[in-house]
């Protein structure tokens, strides 16, 4: 069948952005903002650092960036993180991308405790591009969660997904369901599915950031039994649209290998690499 509930969007009067121009974007409405940050997390400066975090130390989502670089003296800056975050016993994650300075930025993390996690491609581009009829099997639909009395049960069969592609992932989902209910305006779910009684066979995210142009695409996973049938594409396409009805014109996406090529293919671009680097708190308090 032919899937879609808003119908094709398209536009003449707007010319689709370069990805320098995305990317341009991108640094300066979210990473220089701090816009890329969880509900409810503390936010802070420590000179040319970002962070945010839980204020539960417990509790995961710390994060850490530098999108103006460190200064003439990296290593202190990083050394302090370090302190700062075992000093709390929590793990954190420094946010790397491939145009931050300096340009040896991972190997001084790595040197400081911090353990690098795989490489991602940064994917942006035009919603508008993306938002198209996406081709499905028979039988098979795309549906938005809502807030309301099945939202539980749609989470828990999300998380059952999730769980059997990432193992040991399903707080993941109930965390975006928290964000959902917090924030259904800025936080939507969707999943494929041929009955709500059913299994999902595939689900994804969208995080729409308020103030700016930009929403993320996050979280899609398959279904094994699934892949290569277009159901990731089709919450791509739903999600363009969910975000273009918002006033988000641009989408986001930390892409892996397997999703890049899609998300390439749909029309969107990769403008940089991220990679995260990690550092336990026990591995922080073990430094010099």
């Amino acid at each position: 069948m032919r899937w879609t509930p808003w119908g094709p969007v398209r536009s003449n009067r707007r010319v689709t952005p370069s990805p320098d121009a995305l990317l341009d974007a991108f640094h300066q409405q979210i990473r220089l903002h701090d816009r890329d940050v969880e509900e409810g997390n503390v936010v802070e400066r420590d000179g040319l650092v970002h962070r945010n975090y839980p204020s539960d130390p417990t509790t995961p989502g710390a994060m850490i960036e530098s999108p103006e670089g460190l200064g003439d003296d990296p290593d202190a800056l990083i050394g302090a993180q370090r302190d700062f975050f075992a000093g709390r016993g929590q793990r954190v994650e420094w946010k790397t991308y491939g145009y931050d300075s300096p340009a040896d930025l991972g190997d001084r993390l790595a040197a400081a405790g911090f353990v690098p996690e795989e490489l991602e491609a940064l994917i942006l581009g035009d919603a508008e591009v993306v938002a198209v009829d996406v081709e499905l099997p028979q039988g098979v639909r795309v549906r938005s969660l809502e807030v309301g009395p099945d939202l539980d049960r749609d989470l828990e069969r999300i998380a059952d997904l999730h769980d059997l592609v990432w193992p040991g992932t399903r707080w993941i989902t109930m965390r975006f369901g928290e964000e959902m209910r917090a924030r259904p305006d800025l936080v939507r779910g969707c999943v494929v599915e041929e009955s709500p009684d059913g299994p999902v066979l595939c689900a994804s995210w969208l995080r729409m950031v308020e103030g700016t142009d930009f929403a993320g695409l996050w979280g899609g996973a398959t279904h094994p039994d699934w892949r290569r049938r277009g159901l990731y594409r089709a919450t791509v396409a739903h999600r363009a649209g969910l975000a273009l009805e918002h006033g988000h014109r641009y989408l986001r996406v930390d892409a892996s290998p397997h999703s890049r090529p899609i998300l390439e293919r749909a029309g969107l671009h990769q403008v940089s690499t991220t990679t995260p680097y990690v550092l336990e708190p026990e591995l922080g308090a073990a430094r010099p």
